[in-house]
């Protein structure tokens, strides 16, 4: 076995990516959602001005078996590191994921980062003993927090959805409920970078501490283009101040493929200053509205939220997202 830097523009090598990479995710989830190859090449192609990524594949031969990534940050948290490990189940136990991660983190080390970051999808009877925590903890990581996967199915009754909208305008008079789809109005994009930077700051993060993202128009865009390669549109529902702030946010994820029946909620989030008027609420309700009506071939949204964020907890429960699984969060410290 050898590591190789993977050649992102080389299709033979990403189409050897993905295959691991797919194969890896749904050892036991059969029914967890499926990227296709091309979805997930433009994802990892795709460029973002705040942070680096390298990607090493580890080779029997010539066959890749298995490959990780480590994220640089570079505009903030520029102490942590994100590393991502996927290994072909037909050659675990040889010792390749500990290769890649042991070679990632000391990438993360040389760039002078102190915190290691990764997480793992298990089943909620497993949380204390499945293979995945014992290769972390093995390996220096400990629990840092645990996310509750949830999925909602679609489509949702119309009446609940008018209820629900009903509910949520009793708190939010003055606030305007607008829904873009595939790009954001300029005008609005500051304010909407503000409220997304507040997120790893005021969403829990358990044992590790972050500090405000720095999100800009540049990096919305990318955000919006890396979407649109992958054969999706954003839907941004935001609530809006009387002077054009944003106060409110809620991201969807919704594949334009008819053959793709899962949507992904990316975040929902209220400004600081603005909460207490149900404001995510209305912009969530929004957001599903929107979708049901331009896609109603999606039939699943699938979100994950801190276990002790219990206000979105709250709105996910109301809505029917119900959870499926748990996504468990690892740090080590060097």
């Amino acid at each position: 076995m050898d590591l190789r830097p993977i050649d992102l523009h080389d299709d033979a090598v990403m189409g050897a990516v993905h295959r691991v990479y797919d194969l890896a995710r749904h050892v036991d989830r059969p029914d967890a959602p499926r990227f296709t190859c091309a979805e997930y090449v433009a994802a990892l192609r795709a460029p973002d001005s705040g942070e680096r990524a390298e990607h090493v594949a580890a080779h029997d031969g010539d066959a890749l078996v298995g490959f990780g990534i480590v994220y640089l940050f570079l505009l903030d948290n520029t102490d942590k590191a994100w590393v991502e490990v996927f290994v072909d189940p037909a050659h675990r136990g040889r010792g390749v994921g500990s290769a890649l991660l042991e070679h990632l983190t000391g990438i993360a080390v040389s760039a002078g980062r102190r915190q290691v970051l990764a997480d793992a999808t298990i089943p909620f009877d497993r949380l204390d003993d499945h293979p995945y925590r014992s290769f972390a903890e093995r390996r220096g990581f400990m629990q840092s927090n645990i996310e509750v996967v949830r999925h909602l199915e679609l489509p949702v009754d119309g009446a609940r959805l008018e209820e629900w909208s009903a509910l949520a305008s009793e708190r939010a008079d003055g606030y305007r409920i607008e829904t873009y789809v595939g790009r954001f109005p300029d005008e609005h994009a500051e304010s909407l970078c503000v409220l997304l930077g507040q997120l790893a700051v005021d969403a829990p993060t358990g044992e590790v501490d972050f500090e405000e993202e720095v999100m800009t128009p540049e990096r919305l865009a990318e955000t919006y283009a890396m979407s649109a390669s992958m054969g999706r549109e954003t839907y941004e529902s935001v609530a809006l101040t009387p002077d054009g702030v944003v106060a409110a946010q809620s991201t969807l994820q919704v594949p334009v493929a008819e053959t793709s029946p899962d949507a992904f909620q990316w975040g929902t989030f209220v400004h600081r200053e603005h909460r207490g008027h149900r404001l995510g609420l209305a912009v969530k309700t929004a957001n599903l509205r929107a979708v049901q009506e331009r896609r109603p071939h999606i039939r699943r949204v699938r979100t994950q939220n801190g276990e002790t964020n219990q206000y979105m907890i709250a709105i996910n429960e109301l809505v029917g997202f119900r959870p499926v699984e748990a996504s468990v969060e690892f740090v080590r410290r060097v």
